[in-house]
């Protein structure tokens, strides 16, 4: 077989959905655009200045092996910056350092689920951490369907009364729910405190894990001065000592890839102590010293100089007025045959056509017609539901391209209709 190489300078290169190419309207990066990630690499050169002064000062340790699950610096910075952003306490002792959120999900199924467990996932779903689940070929993914405040419980302790079995591989759980309650994506949906409860109360009394993926927790946009969404982990840790048999049955699993940059490859994980030691005892983690231990570092710095919370309100301020964008012309242009519900945080507008449309063939039309192109709901489906729904990003162009780029998606959808509805 040849060797192949395609020339790439980031993740969305090399194809034409570039979205820094802005021939096609690419409404489905994921990431902060390259006018935010100016600000962040300005604020990270201030930061890795003054990190470098102290290293030499202070025996470079941050060149070093780190400790396996982060060095009590960073977590109790990270303990004090989500403290401040959550208001909502945080302790340094439940959390565990990782290299992004991906990193948490592989380090979680690789370390704590039987490998012939059982992975359930919303029917709709983050389409990437699908594949990453998928490369965990011995384990068993199914689906639970997703009502419009969280899942529907019923049906999931159904499922598990079905799947459930006898884990002997001395693993902590057999099974594991992965979700996104806060600004779900592909929905934007947060769910209710009720679901949060019943989830709790359903983890606990079947041991099985629940792995949140919390990465758009901090970007709330419907009343800045107010706290974000509480956490499904502060829900379960609110009974820590007062339950009888409390072990913890949840992990939030962030990152600061929306909040700072991607390229950082930095997160955390927020733990049950009984995590926490099977993490301390990783083997991956042993070797590695830490994940990114010295990127640990650079962003402790830029925590205590205030840098990392100007970021926040930067990244949070812009965004809230891209969704304002995208959502005001979607309200004047969409067709009346279409849906959506504006979010309030997080990355995602998700639209639902009419049942008969088939947002994949939709969105071919759109690209090779308009320019324009999104992600049509079939990829966020394990079972290949939702094929008349489609998501729209907001965060990476600015909105005056917004505006332009969606009316357009607007007219390519009022087309579209009017050609798959004529006899």
């Amino acid at each position: 077989m040849e060797r192949r190489e395609v020339p790439m300078k980031h993740l969305f290169d090399g194809g034409e959905l570039n979205v820094y190419d802005q021939k096609v309207a690419n409404l489905s990066a994921g990431a902060p655009g390259p006018d935010l990630l100016g600000k962040s690499a300005e604020k990270f050169r201030q930061a890795t200045e003054e990190r470098i002064k102290y290293e030499f000062n202070n025996s470079s340790f941050l060149f070093q092996y780190g400790p396996t699950i982060g060095t009590t610096e960073f977590r109790k910075t990270i303990a004090s910056f989500l403290s401040e952003g959550y208001r909502s306490e945080v302790h340094m002792s439940d959390l565990v350092q990782t290299s992004g959120a991906t990193n948490g999900l592989h380090l979680i199924l690789s370390t704590l689920v039987d490998l012939a467990g059982v992975i359930f996932v919303d029917e709709y779903t983050y389409m990437i951490a699908l594949e990453t689940i998928a490369q965990f070929n011995t384990m068993k993914i199914v689906p639970v369907p997703l009502d419009e405040d969280g899942p529907n419980v019923a049906t999931l302790q159904a499922l598990i009364d079905q799947h459930r079995f006898e884990a002997k591989s001395g693993k902590l759980f057999w099974g594991v729910y992965y979700t996104i309650p806060t600004f779900h994506n592909p929905t934007g949906i947060v769910f209710s405190a009720e679901k949060c409860q019943q989830l709790i109360k359903l983890a606990r009394e079947n041991d099985i894990l629940i792995a949140c993926d919390d990465v758009y927790n901090l970007l709330h946009y419907d009343d800045p001065t107010a706290p974000p969404p509480k956490r499904l982990f502060a829900y379960d840790i609110a009974d820590m000592g007062r339950v009888d048999g409390w072990r913890g049955n949840v992990i939030s699993n962030g990152s600061f890839s929306k909040i700072l940059s991607p390229g950082i490859r930095l997160g955390w994980m927020e733990c049950p102590p009984r995590c926490v030691e099977a993490f301390r005892n990783s083997g991956v983690l042993k070797s590695g010293g830490a994940a990114n231990n010295y990127t640990g570092g650079i962003v402790c710095t830029l925590i205590q100089m205030g840098l990392a919370q100007r970021q926040l309100e930067h990244y949070s301020t812009n965004y809230s007025m891209r969704l304002n964008a995208m959502a005001t012309t979607l309200e004047e242009h969409l067709p009346k045959e279409c849906s959506f519900r504006k979010p309030k945080g997080g990355y995602f507008v998700w639209i639902r056509f009419p049942a008969h449309i088939d947002c994949a063939d939709f969105n071919r039309y759109c690209l090779e017609k308009y320019n324009v192109s999104a992600i049509p709901g079939i990829r966020f489906s394990i079972t290949g539901e939702a094929r008349h729904f489609i998501r729209l990003t907001f965060a990476f162009h600015e909105p005056d391209y917004l505006r332009r780029s969606v009316r357009t998606f607007c007219q390519a959808a009022k087309d579209y209709l009017a050609i798959v509805s004529s006899p």
